[in-house]
């Protein structure tokens, strides 16, 4: 099933960025370019990245220019996901393209790349609430909360893995058909943002 494929490489690739657990790091994939396998591991990289930007970000006694240059990295950050969703749908269309759609299909609400984005950021809860529910410092009150909300978590998981593997499936047999609509981000164009293109004149 590709959920549970995804998945692992997902697991993968947030064990290797907590080796060193640094935003600054870089990224090494494993994977060859040409793979979905890179597309999937490049993907969660960028998320597990941002997860931690938005920790950081939280930090009461951060010094407010540091903010404002880590809010346009998680800016930045947003438009790389967004991208990287639309070449992981891509690869979709291609495998799917000799599929012949039968006149009874419906579209999903969701291409299959925008939900492969929710259980790559379920993969990150999954592994904090974890670390949460297990932490040794922490009171047993708090990791008993933790625990409960991780298996709320790993139920979830199991839910959307289902959805993903059926949506494919139902790509596969013509059943169901997919668009992708690029997202067309407004905020980082500099010829749509109008605090952006009004500083242009």
């Amino acid at each position: 099933m590709f959920s549970k494929f995804a998945y692992s490489i997902f697991e993968q690739s947030i064990k290797d960025y907590h080796v060193y657990d640094n935003v600054n790091q870089p990224i090494n994939n494993p994977y060859p370019k040409e793979k979905i396998e890179h597309l999937l591991y490049f993907k969660n990289w960028i998320d597990t990245v941002q997860w931690h930007y938005e920790d950081i970000i939280r930090d009461p006694n951060i010094d407010p220019v540091a903010a404002l240059t880590l809010k346009r990295k998680i800016d930045a950050s947003n438009q790389e996901r967004t991208d990287m969703v639309e070449y992981i749908d891509s690869y979709f269309l291609q495998k799917y393209a000799h599929v012949e759609v039968k006149p009874s299909a419906k579209i999903n609400s969701e291409s299959p790349a925008w939900t492969i984005d929710r259980l790559s950021i379920l993969a990150l809860k999954i592994y904090h609430m974890n670390e949460e529910a297990t932490r040794a410092e922490a009171s047993q009150e708090h990791r008993d909360k933790c625990q409960e909300k991780l298996n709320v978590l790993l139920e979830q998981r199991t839910d959307l893995s289902t959805a993903i593997d059926d949506l494919l499936t139902d790509i596969e047999n013509g059943d169901k058909f997919m668009k992708v609509y690029k997202q067309m981000k407004m905020y980082n164009d500099d010829d749509l943002n109008p605090v952006l293109y009004q500083n242009k004149k």
